[in-house]
Formats: C-alpha cells, structure tokens, sequence
C-alpha cells in the first residue's frame, strides 16, 4: 500500500520554465514578476487592489494592522481553523475570542459570532472552511450594522464563488494562502485583496519595512533611488521566483481546482464502494473512532474526516501502523 504524501503540487514545465526564467533575470527578489502577479489575481477574481506577502500569517498580521488594532481589542475567530487565524491577534496584545462553528460546515456559526459582539469587539474573521464560502450575507450585514471589520481567512478559498462573486472581493479585506498545500501554491505565499486606496497603499508600503519605495522601483531603470522610511514595518514581501510559479499556476487554476474536486468525487466513491464490500470491518473502523465523512464540497481543498470517539492521535497510530 503506498504512503500517502504531506503534499503532492500540481507542477508541470510551465511552472518550472517560469522559475527558471526568473532565476536567469538576475532578479530575485520582489520586482517585475511580482507585480505581474498581483495585476493577473486582481485580474481573475476582479478584485481593485491585490497586495503579495509571504504567507497568509502576514496577511492576517498586516490587515489587522490597518485598521488600527489595539490591546485590549477583540477580534471574533472561529474555533476550527489554523492557529494564525487567531495568533495574529496576540500579536497585538489584542483578545481572539474563539466561538463555535456550524456543524455541518465548519464554518464560522453566525448567531455564534452576534452573541460574541462587545464593545471591545474590532473586527471578525471568518474562515472558508475547506474552500466553502461562509455565510457573507449575514456576516457583512451584522458587521455593517455594528460598525466592525470583516477581513476573511481565505487560505482554503481559491478560486470559490458567494452568489456568483469570487471570494476576495466581500470583506474588508480577504488573505490568501499560496502554501504547498493549497489550490494554487508558491511554495510559501500569500496575498491581500481589498477595495480600500488607502489600505492599499499602506499595506505595500509595511510590507518591506514602511519605506516608501521597494526595491525594484528604485533600482530599476525607471526607478529612482530616493525613498522614505515612513513607519516602522515588516519584512513581509514576495520574491519574484515565487511570483513565477504563482503565475504559471494562476494559468490553469480552474484545471487544478477541477483536478481537485475529481479526486474528492473519487475519494467519497471509493469509499462507499469500501463500505458495501468490507461491511463488517468498515463498520468495526466507525464503530471504533465513530468516523463521519463530511459531505462533497464545491470548492473543497481537504477531505475531511469528524472524528466522534477517540483522540486524533489514537487514529492517526492506528492508520499509521497500516500503513495509511
């Protein structure tokens, strides 16, 4: 039986003649490719302004920046999510206040969230669970009508629609996750989308540590040197060769998210497939860990597994030791 691998990307020569053309520039760091790939994602989800960084963590980081976060302030998380979602928070000597999520999505528990809200209360950050939008209707409407934030964690959510809108273009703010995991991978990457001018631009700006100008428009040959160091920021940028490889997946993101979806079709037939012919030892394995699988998501990034009965680590010993 094979091991199955952390992650498996979806690489061709396309991505790999990208990279290498950005390695024989002679620019590495943020410059031309960079750039070139923040036009093609505002592009394709038809986002106004698409800020690259180096991971969704610093994503998160940089749009609670923006607006202002302070000790003591609130921000609502829900409580299935990665742990950046709500450390970022902390970064800020600021409270995540962690609140359920719905049963059957994962998804941030809206009704949750509005018994959560206090006067302390800055921001929420929904998470696209598995690539499954949230309910952005009542969300955006609650936030609107409490004065708060919504910056969404779309780590999981490219290239997922809302009613026909692509995830990226509701929020405040929406980070994206680009991790060697994910439906379109740079390695390690992430992005900013907003339709705030003056977010925008700040956010360029802390990204490579509050100056005035990256490398690339002051060393360029329509550059020019002079910059300005206006606050202290963050090292936080993308580098061109991760750009190239962002870029030549962005060309056949609809092909990697049909791909995606294909192997979740394939996983949930197997499975019932295993079901019907193993009855007695699949039924030994769900009577054991009380296993449920969730059910098909449009946009799913992840097959996903409830686990009623025992610890994740008694299960992952046991599927171990079969080489699973």
């Amino acid at each position: 039986m094979k091991d199955i691998p952390f992650h498996k990307p979806h690489i061709t020569e396309e991505e790999i003649a990208g990279v290498v053309e950005a390695l024989k520039s002679g620019w590495l760091t943020m410059g031309p490719q960079t750039l070139k790939f923040e036009e093609e994602f505002s592009h394709f989800l038809g986002s106004k302004h698409s800020i690259s960084l180096n991971s969704c963590t610093a994503a998160l980081h940089l749009a609670l920046k923006v607006i202002g976060l302070d000790r003591e302030d609130e921000v609502i998380v829900p409580t299935t999510t990665f742990t950046s979602t709500a450390e970022v928070v902390c970064y800020f000597g600021a409270k995540p206040v962690i609140v359920d999520v719905e049963r059957d999505t994962h998804n941030i528990d809206v009704s949750c969230v509005e018994r959560a809200i206090t006067d302390r209360t800055r921001a929420i950050i929904p998470v696209h669970f598995a690539g499954q939008p949230c309910d952005m209707d009542e969300i955006m409407d609650m936030a609107k009508q409490r004065r708060l934030h919504v910056i969404e964690d779309a780590a999981h959510a490219i290239p997922a629609k809302y009613h026909d809108r692509y995830i990226g273009t509701i929020g405040d703010m929406t980070c994206f996750s680009f991790y060697a995991t994910k439906t379109l991978t740079t390695g390690e990457g992430g992005m900013i989308t907003t339709a705030n001018d003056a977010w925008a631009e700040r956010l360029r700006s802390i990204r490579q540590h509050g100056i005035s100008k990256d490398a690339w428009k002051r060393y360029s040959k329509e550059g020019s040197w002079y910059y300005e160091v206006l606050e202290a920021g963050y090292k936080y940028n993308m580098t061109d060769m991760h750009a190239a490889l962002g870029l030549s997946q962005m060309n056949r993101i609809n092909q990697i998210s049909k791909k995606r979806k294909e192997f979740q079709s394939f996983r949930v037939t197997e499975f019932q497939r295993y079901k019907k012919k193993n009855k007695k030892r699949i039924l030994y394995l769900l009577n054991l860990f009380l296993i449920q699988f969730m059910k098909e998501y449009p946009y799913t990034t992840i097959f996903i597994l409830r686990i009623l009965k025992c610890s994740t680590i008694l299960l992952a010993k046991f599927l171990t030791h079969r080489n699973l």
